[in-house]
Order: C-alpha cells, then sequence, then structure tokens
C-alpha cells in the first residue's frame, strides 16, 4: 500500500522553526522582548509541547501545518524589529532574530519538543547552523531541492531590508500578518498615524514584497507536497 504509506509521511509532515536572539546580551532589560516573543508563541500552542524557549535567547518552535512557517517566521521577525531600543532617538530595534525552517518529517513524538525527533528537526538545526556561520538571518531546507534553491533567494534578498526594517515598519509587518485583510484605516487606528500615511509605510516596509514571497512559499509547498502523494 505505497500510496497510504505516502500520505502518512505527509500527514506527519511538520515545520521546525530554530530561532536565536541576535544582541540580545546587549540589552539591560530583556523583558522589552522576551514576554512579547512568548505571547505570541503561546498562540501557537502549548509551551515544552510545541515551543521551547532555553538559554535565554534561542528556541525552537513545531508548526503542524508547513503551509504556515514562513508567515510564522515573519510575524516573529517584525516582532523582535519592532522592539523599541532603549535609546528613543534611534529608529531601529538593537535586536535581531535568526530563524531556519527545517521542513520534514516527525518520525519520534514524545512528551516534550525536546524529545522529537525526525527531517524536519535536523533540517532546521543543519539550516541554523549554516546560517550563523554565513550571517544570515531568514531560510529554509526540506528534502525538495529546488523548492530551497528558489525560496532561499527570495529570502536572501528579502533580507536585505527585512534586517533593516525600522520599529515603524516592523510594526506595520506585524499587524498586517496578523489580521490579513485589514482595512487601511484600521490599520492606522492601531499605529496611531492617519490613514494616508500607511500606504507610504507600507511601501518603505516593501510589505507588497513580503507578502508576495509568503504568498509564493505557501503555494509551492502545496504544490510540492501534493506532487509527493501523486
Amino acid at each position: 500500500f505505497p500510496f497510504i504509506a505516502v500520505l502518512r509521511d505527509i500527514c506527519r509532515m511538520k515545520a521546525i522553526v530554530t530561532g536565536d536572539i541576535i544582541g540580545s546580551r546587549k540589552l539591560i532589560n530583556q523583558e522589552i522582548w522576551l514576554h512579547p516573543l512568548k505571547d505570541l508563541l503561546a498562540t501557537w500552542g502549548e509551551r515544552h509541547k510545541t515551543w521551547t524557549l532555553d538559554r535565554g535567547d534561542y528556541f525552537q518552535i513545531e508548526i503542524k501545518n508547513p503551509e504556515n512557517a514562513l508567515k510564522n517566521a515573519l510575524e516573529i521577525k517584525a516582532l523582535i524589529r519592532g522592539v523599541s531600543p532603549q535609546n528613543a532617538q534611534k529608529k531601529t530595534s538593537p535586536i535581531d532574530v535568526c530563524l531556519a525552517i527545517g521542513i520534514g518529517e516527525e518520525t519520534f513524538a514524545g512528551e516534550t519538543i525536546h524529545e522529537n525527533n525526525g527531517p524536519a528537526y535536523i533540517y532546521s538545526g543543519e539550516r541554523f547552523d549554516l546560517q550563523k556561520k554565513e550571517g544570515i538571518t531568514m531560510g529554509i531546507k526540506s528534502h525538495w531541492a529546488e523548492f530551497d534553491d528558489e525560496i532561499n533567494l527570495y529570502l536572501k534578498l528579502a533580507c536585505t531590508f527585512m534586517d533593516h526594517w525600522t520599529i515603524n515598519s516592523a510594526q506595520l509587518i506585524s499587524i498586517i500578518l496578523e489580521h490579513p485583510g485589514i482595512s487601511q484605516a484600521e490599520t492606522g487606528r492601531r499605529l496611531g498615524i492617519k490613514q494616508n500615511s500607511v500606504s507610504g509605510r507600507g511601501n518603505r516596509a516593501h510589505l507588497r514584497e513580503i507578502l508576495e514571497v509568503e504568498n509564493t512559499f505557501r503555494k509551492r509547498i502545496k504544490m510540492y507536497r501534493h506532487a509527493g502523494s501523486d
């Protein structure tokens, strides 16, 4: 029953995001990023079972639907880049985040995420180690080489501006990702700016490009997963 076996593997396929806060030790008050990150992760699942935050600034997250992996990673990126500096005159966050997405099967599920194992975890760890060496802040690894090449190119290009998001840009991205389809008027209200200022801030944040990359990722992964079940 090869079809059933393939279908079972697809059902077990998950995304694992391995992350590390860059520059966190420069901060006197760690709570300015720690609490918001914990609150965000808690909306995705139970701590220790679905996510873990270790050694102060290292974390790992299990995302049951791989199609959501990049959106979730972008939400974390925007949250961290939206952290206000101690020097109120600075417009950018003093910290950043390295995020590595691994997509694959989970071959063993234990009581906690620390006990889980499988290609998804291995890919995420391998990609994370590579990114730390190369100074890249976001990337992906799966067993689909062509998929990886395409998406990693998009992410490498996107990081040229995501790594330099201002606090204002990051906060806008956070709202848009958290509330798909939100109106400009409501976005402006949440940000405390006029509606006609939202569009300009979105252009500076490269909002359109970010959403296009996320949508392409979602379509490509769906295509590759379905191709594997044929």
